[in-house]
């Protein structure tokens, strides 16, 4: 199986070590012809406005659009990334793929020295906490139908997904934790398990 990142800027180094610990082969995704062969896609966290620029610049936006309509492409936004999928963002709006039926606000939880760490509860990851960092990260201000929440901060969606969608508010590559990288390889296998 084969897993494209982004890697246009933001923490494309700390998803690629966690996933080639967990067997993953890693592809560098700059260009639409990247996407080829790819199982799924992560879009990492980062700037979200300089990431969302340069996917239309490359002509990646429209090509991650038509992979997605096309069906089997499993996507997973972390931070910045979140924002990139979001129907809707409160304050400047990047470029955005528009995937998830969700209005997310861009550094909700404050600037970077409002940076913090909490033990979040994850039912789909099991009972021990995950240490979720959170890093000028955006806030899942709605979401809609077919969206599921799956874990929240004070009453706030921190992480969600929408069929073959994942996205996440805080920094799970920040870790040494590797239980979100294996829940999204987990939904890549049966995403593409269904279409063969």
């Amino acid at each position: 199986m084969k897993l494209g990142i982004i890697a246009i800027q933001g923490d494309v180094r700390e998803h690629g070590a966690k996933f080639q610990a967990l067997g993953v082969e890693l592809v560098i995704v700059r260009r639409p012809r990247d996407l080829e062969g790819v199982a799924g896609l992560v879009i990492p966290g980062g700037e979200s406005t300089t990431i969302g620029m340069l996917m239309q610049e490359y002509g990646l936006v429209d090509a991650v659009r038509e992979r997605a309509a096309a069906g089997g492409l499993p996507i997973w936004g972390t931070c910045a990334g979140l924002i990139l999928m979001a129907a809707e963002v409160i304050g400047p709006s990047p470029a955005r793929l528009g995937l998830v039926d969700m209005t997310a606000d861009r550094n909700a939880w404050g600037r970077q020295v409002s940076s913090f760490e909490v033990p979040l509860q994850v039912p789909v990851l099991g009972d021990r906490p995950f240490p979720a960092v959170f890093i000028r990260a955006p806030r899942i201000r709605r979401i809609g139908l077919g969206v599921t929440a799956l874990a929240s901060v004070d009453g706030q969606v921190v992480m969600a997904e929408a069929g073959p969608y994942l996205v996440s508010a805080f920094h799970p590559e920040l870790t040494e934790d590797k239980r979100m990288h294996e829940y999204f390889i987990t939904k890549v296998k049966n995403c593409s398990a269904m279409l063969s």
